[in-house]
């Protein structure tokens, strides 16, 4: 009888920027054996290549995980987290790290396995995608969001608690329904923002060498984010499109009024309308 201890391992699902960070913290902050499974074989290479993943996995090998983290699009998360459940163990923890959170805990909610599950949100990122973009530490003092952690087993809930800890995030717990319809205003919007003031700014200066000398760091921090993957961001905005609808509602009635000031000289109103902007400043510098 073979009386060897089993070899447990982590599983990152989904090696890009997210995915990728989360593995390169757990192998060299925590030294945990990470395996990667991604779909496209050059995600695999690369991340071998950069050392952030010991080997490729494959579902098989989930039986015997002891955290699995689902770092895949957010329109894949519900396929692939069902999946993940119907294969662990009772204590293998497993998290996802999507940016809409209410269908993914609806479409768990009365699985099997549902308490081993763990709803995340860590408010990280950068405007660049794939595993070259891959940073350690980039959740340092960042906002991870937990969604309906009642209805993850207590242990589980620890087991997930403090690995975030470890890698430095402050956690915060949230209503599903709330944090899409936050999320919508506070990040999804400003991505479609970033996307259209590069389109409309592509679309009405041609001269490309104008806009690179005339550029300034204010434009270039306002665009920032629309360098980001359209492949990563379409299905955010259409898994949370009532929310973003709304906030683009909201968005685009302050933009025809702001013009109204303009067309009709009215500085006062304009002042108003930025005075009250700023506003933002004192909430940002109260956030630490």
């Amino acid at each position: 009888m073979d009386h060897r201890i089993p070899t447990h391992h982590d599983i990152v699902i989904g090696l890009g920027l997210i995915g990728g960070s989360l593995a390169l913290d757990l192998k060299l902050r925590m030294n945990f054996k990470v395996l990667g499974i991604d779909k496209n074989p050059e995600h695999i290479k690369k991340a071998l290549e950069l050392g952030f993943i010991d080997q490729e996995a494959n579902f098989s090998e989930i039986a015997e995980a002891s955290v699995v983290i689902i770092a895949v699009p957010v329109d894949m998360i519900p396929k692939v987290t069902l999946q993940v459940l119907d294969l662990i163990s009772d204590d293998t923890l497993v998290f996802d790290v999507g940016s809409v959170k209410n269908e993914i805990c609806k479409i768990v909610r009365n699985h099997p396995k549902r308490k081993n599950f763990v709803a995340s949100h860590p408010l990280a990122g950068t405007e660049f995608s794939g595993p070259e973009a891959a940073i350690l530490n980039l959740f340092d003092e960042k906002v991870n969001i937990v969604c309906e952690a009642d209805k993850t087993n207590w242990k589980i809930l620890d087991k997930a608690l403090s690995l975030f800890k470890k890698l430095n995030m402050r956690i915060k717990m949230m209503d599903p329904v709330e944090h899409d319809r936050h999320i919508a205003y506070v990040s999804h919007l400003s991505h479609v923002s970033s996307f259209m003031l590069g389109k409309t700014v592509l679309e009405i200066e041609k001269n490309e060498q104008a806009i690179f000398d005339m550029a300034s760091t204010g434009f270039a921090s306002t665009v920032r984010l629309a360098k980001s993957s359209a492949n990563t961001w379409a299905p955010i905005f259409l898994e949370n499109k009532e929310n973003l609808i709304k906030s683009l509602d909201e968005y685009i009635k302050n933009l025809i009024e702001f013009k109204m000031f303009v067309e009709t000289n009215n500085e006062e109103k304009l002042k108003e309308a930025m005075n009250n902007a700023n506003y933002i400043k004192s909430i940002l510098n109260g956030i630490k």
